[in-house]
């Protein structure tokens, strides 16, 4: 068997580009430069680092919690208060991008802190 070269991170929305420019905000990601067709979005890492995402229109709406979300890592290294202002920060950030504010969780001695957030389509996704 081959090893796996890319991975692709695929969103089901109801609006492709909108989703699709909220994620470029707030991963420094870039999407197509001429782009008329609303049913689909690409998003890419401009240094070829983290996956691409692709964003596509679907008929049903999202109904329950995703089965797979992203983490944003804004507080990778850090820890305690150091920890809880980076991902304040970022929150600060996403919110006027149209992100939701969702639970913080607090350090428990096995996990550090992390902040529950949805994007502008209600998908979940965490601060870390």
């Amino acid at each position: 068997m081959g090893s796996i070269k890319q991975v692709q991170v695929t969103f089901d929305c109801a609006e492709p580009v909108r989703v699709g420019k909220f994620w470029c905000e707030v991963l420094g990601y870039v999407g197509p430069a001429d782009h008329d067709d609303d049913s689909w979005y690409a998003a890419s890492d401009p240094n070829g680092v983290g996956p691409r995402l692709f964003f596509q229109r679907v008929p049903e709406g999202k109904i329950v919690k995703n089965r797979v979300h992203l983490d944003v890592r804004v507080g990778t290294g850090l820890v305690g208060a150091e920890r809880l202002a980076a991902i304040e920060a970022e929150c600060a950030r996403l919110l006027p991008l149209g992100a939701v504010r969702g639970q913080l969780l607090l350090a428990d001695g096995v996990n550090e802190s992390c902040l529950n957030m949805q994007d502008v389509e209600g998908n979940e996704f965490c601060l870390d």
